[in-house]
């Protein structure tokens, strides 16, 4: 495993990281959870991410348990609050209070003291920018985060951010980035890089589509991410019989390169220098294994030149707003 340092922080984390949107959440069984978090111990994985609602703190509390029994200067960790977290549509967003609140109960859940790094999950318009930044960081004063990111904000909003409080306010970005959905590198990679912000990408293989296991014309394959209602939640993203024929012309790229295909996307995403860290799911040790053995691998000029080939016009690439991001900045 490598490990590439967090934007401006003395954060150095693995290139591949182990996630929890889905599979944590109650996706998948307690004990497969426990042993796809020892298995990324293993691969040499030390950046675990989560947030507050993944199954309203479900997945929180299932790391809270399996994390704190080892060493906590042996992983990184990182949530994010601003999802709804109750019946209450109050119980969401990134007022003062709701931070002050969320982050304690996180601590409480991951059964920790802190976390390395704490994410607006996504930018909230209705609160004043300078109530939630100065929250934030009353966090970090608190000693309850060591440092600060953000997930699926506009470039509008990251320039914000930093115009009030400066480029150290934020060390990483966290958008959805992978061969489908290459809409970051139009703006966020670049604004980003400038202001020492690091990329650690979520759904880096298009929620399982580019392993190559779903098949154009072919029905959901049994026991796969898109057969389980619970684990299907994002699939119309990226899921389409034009995505899978692109997909289909990528697998002989990956064959005589002598690589597998989650190996080949998961090094196309590495081989951006602003990209700190992939985060992968998985719900079988195995898959964690397979993922981390993407770390350092480097792809070609000719397999890149022939992938963008294969991949024709099908990626996005133009700047898209984020599923539940919404653009506009308040001021007070």
């Amino acid at each position: 495993m490598r490990y590439r340092t967090l934007g401006s922080s003395d954060l150095e984390v693995s290139e591949i990281s182990l996630g929890s949107w889905l599979t944590y959440s109650g996706g998948i069984e307690a004990d497969r959870t426990r042993a796809c978090t020892e298995a990324a111990f293993e691969a040499g994985i030390n950046f675990f991410d989560t947030a507050n609602v993944y199954g309203q703190g479900t997945a929180e509390t299932a790391w809270g348990e399996i994390l704190s029994a080892h060493p906590r200067d042996s992983y990184i960790l990182a949530t994010k609050v601003w999802g709804r977290m109750s019946d209450d549509p109050a119980d969401q967003g990134l007022s003062p209070a709701q931070i002050a609140q969320q982050i304690d109960a996180s601590l409480t859940r991951l059964k920790t003291d802190y976390v390395d790094l704490y994410q607006a999950h996504r930018f909230d318009p209705t609160v004043p920018i300078e109530d939630t930044i100065e929250a934030f960081q009353k966090v970090v004063e608190q000693g309850k985060a060591r440092y600060l990111g953000f997930s699926e904000w506009t470039p509008q909003q990251i320039q914000a951010g930093i115009d009030i409080a400066g480029p150290e306010l934020f060390v990483s970005s966290q958008p959805q980035y992978s061969m489908l959905w290459q809409a970051p590198e139009a703006e966020v990679f670049g604004l980003c890089a400038a202001n020492g912000i690091s990329q650690i990408v979520w759904s880096p293989l298009a929620q399982g589509i580019l392993t190559g296991k779903y098949k154009p014309g072919q029905p959901i394959p049994e026991g796969s991410r898109f057969a389980s209602a619970e684990m299907a939640a994002a699939q119309d993203l990226v899921y389409s019989e034009e995505t899978l024929e692109a997909v289909r012309r990528l697998v002989p790229i990956a064959e005589e390169a002598g690589m597998s295909m989650p190996t080949l996307a998961l090094a196309w995403v590495l081989r951006r220098g602003e990209v700190a860290s992939a985060i992968t799911g998985a719900s079988r040790p195995e898959q964690v294994h397979a993922n981390a053995a993407a770390s350092g691998v480097e792809l070609s000029d000719d397999v890149l030149a022939a992938v963008d080939q294969a991949l024709g016009d099908v990626p996005i690439t133009e700047p898209t707003l984020a599923p539940a991001a919404q653009a506009g900045i308040k001021h007070r």
